[in-house]
């Protein structure tokens, strides 16, 4: 009777065991997982990596090749997630150029506020009057 408690206890120290060891794999999995996840979503340029990650950590097929055809997928039909565009290209205003004393009568935009000099808030004016007619001329 003593050995059937011994080896009963046995057996379910064993069973217990088993269960944390299974349970332990399964966090490592989903683990490695959700590491795999982010390093495709930051492959494919995603900026915001954990809005991206929960949006489609339950929805992802297991298989890599199926994982990656789906965030691509993702990826394309939520541009939001991708780092803002630069403005750049031949339209984009390379700032002050020539000769025509842009430098000069530069106004840091920072430095405009609500009761500035009367002096300072009419060179702003010009300035932005002169960028505005530049900016018109281009087109």
């Amino acid at each position: 009777m003593a050995e059937e408690m011994d080896i009963r206890a046995v057996l379910d120290e064993l069973a217990e065991e088993r269960r944390r060891r299974e349970g332990l794999e399964k966090r490592v999995e989903e683990a490695e997982r959700g590491s795999a996840i982010r390093a495709e979503l930051q492959k494919l340029g995603v900026a915001k990596l954990d809005l991206a990650y929960k949006a489609v950590k339950d929805e992802i097929p297991h298989e890599a090749g199926e994982m990656k055809a789906f965030l691509e997928k993702f990826v394309g039909e939520n541009p939001e997630l991708l780092p803002a565009r630069l403005a750049g290209g031949s339209g984009a205003s390379g700032g002050t150029r020539g000769g025509s004393g842009a430098a000069a009568g530069a106004v840091d935009i920072d430095k405009i506020r609500p009761g500035m000099s009367a002096e300072e808030m009419d060179r702003a004016r010009q300035e932005i009057a002169r960028v505005a007619s530049q900016t018109l001329r281009e087109f």
